[in-house]
């Protein structure tokens, strides 16, 4: 049994909000020690990017104060434009000479200077190596994007032991949870973007972020029928009618959820055009944006896929004095990457 200071601490830093999850690895299964988040003012983060890097820090110390997580090492994971994730099929090298052709000769596959990003990799388990050649997950980050979280988090005391990307990190907790890794498209709905992972045998073949969320969709209901953000929010969501706007109301979740379906639409038809005998078989949906009332069922009418809504904790064990299920339930879909973060072991 591990003890509970070898998983790390999970902190997803979206444009709307912080989530942070702690997990416990027992001999039982994951147990679930604590888990909140805090809602962050508009421009704060924008594209993954801190434009108020004191402003996130002083919310984050907040969050491990009330939620009493003494684990300061912690893992966060970055999307948007300031990274670039890209599968590669090369001759087939050693790990070495694979380490020393990435960094000779990455430049050629992403469109920064490589003095500016930092760059990692993983060979992935493939059957092209059978034919001397392999397929790389090549990952290129922004050094000033990250060193900006890095540098954010020292100065609030806490420990950065892992950088991942949101798709690979909603990977991992979807796999070790469901122990299913068998053509697949996870898509997660956040405030300000999409994340689509599509994952056939066990294998992520297709990660993109798409700049479309769930806040358009509150900023146009606030807008069009002249309501506060949080009533919308609100209506979004289907926790108030919205009475005699009701078709306005149709009419808006249609044109943005639509928009949302031809992007995820996109990525199964790019799939599909290359694996035309290896259908995808579920799609699997989480984010704050997974939540709006009715967008399941769209999906699977548009798709023709099974569409599960992910709980993460499903599974996993609960002291439910400390942390109440009902809760846990409705904030489950949005804080699968936190989750994703968290159950990594810290590498040092």
């Amino acid at each position: 049994m591990a003890k509970k200071d070898q998983l790390i601490t999970g902190v997803d830093i979206g444009s709307h909000a912080i989530k942070v999850c702690q997990l416990q690895q027992t001999g039982k299964g994951y147990k679930l020690l604590a888990i909140g988040s805090t809602t962050l003012p508009p421009g704060v983060v924008e594209d993954g990017v801190l434009q108020e890097p004191d402003v996130v820090g002083n919310a984050i110390a907040a969050l491990f104060k009330n939620l009493k997580i003494k684990n300061s090492k912690v893992g966060i994971s970055i999307s948007g434009y300031s990274v670039i994730v890209k599968k590669i099929n090369l001759e087939y090298m050693t790990d070495e000479e694979l380490s020393e052709y990435i960094v000779a000769e990455a430049e050629q596959y992403i469109p920064f200077d490589i003095n500016d990003v930092y760059i990692d990799f993983q060979k992935l388990p493939t059957s092209s190596q059978e034919n001397d050649r392999s397929d790389i997950m090549l990952v290129a980050a922004k050094k000033d994007v990250i060193d900006d979280y890095l540098l954010m988090l020292h100065e609030q005391k806490l420990k950065p032991v892992l950088v991942d990307v949101d798709g690979f990190a909603l990977e991992n907790i979807w796999e070790k949870m469901s122990g299913n890794a068998e053509n697949i498209a996870l898509v997660d709905i956040g405030a300000s973007k999409m994340n689509i992972n599509v994952i056939a045998d066990g294998v992520s073949v297709l990660a993109r972020d798409v700049v479309v969320g769930s806040s358009q969709l509150t900023d146009q209901l606030a807008n069009t029928l002249n309501v506060e953000e949080e009533e919308a929010e609100n209506i979004k969501l289907g926790m108030v009618s919205a009475e005699e706007n009701q078709s306005t109301v149709e009419e808006i979740f249609l044109q943005t959820c639509t928009q949302w379906i031809l992007e995820i639409k996109k990525a199964i038809d790019l799939y599909m055009a290359n694996n035309p005998d290896n259908p995808l078989k579920l799609l699997v949906l989480s984010g704050g944006g997974a939540k709006v009332k009715g967008l399941l069922e769209y999906i699977k009418q548009e798709t023709g896929l099974d569409v599960v809504l992910f709980n993460p904790f499903e599974t996993m064990i609960i002291d439910e004095k400390k942390i109440d299920r009902q809760y846990l339930d409705s904030i489950a879909p949005e804080m699968a990457i936190a989750a994703g973060l968290a159950i990594r072991e810290a590498a040092f």
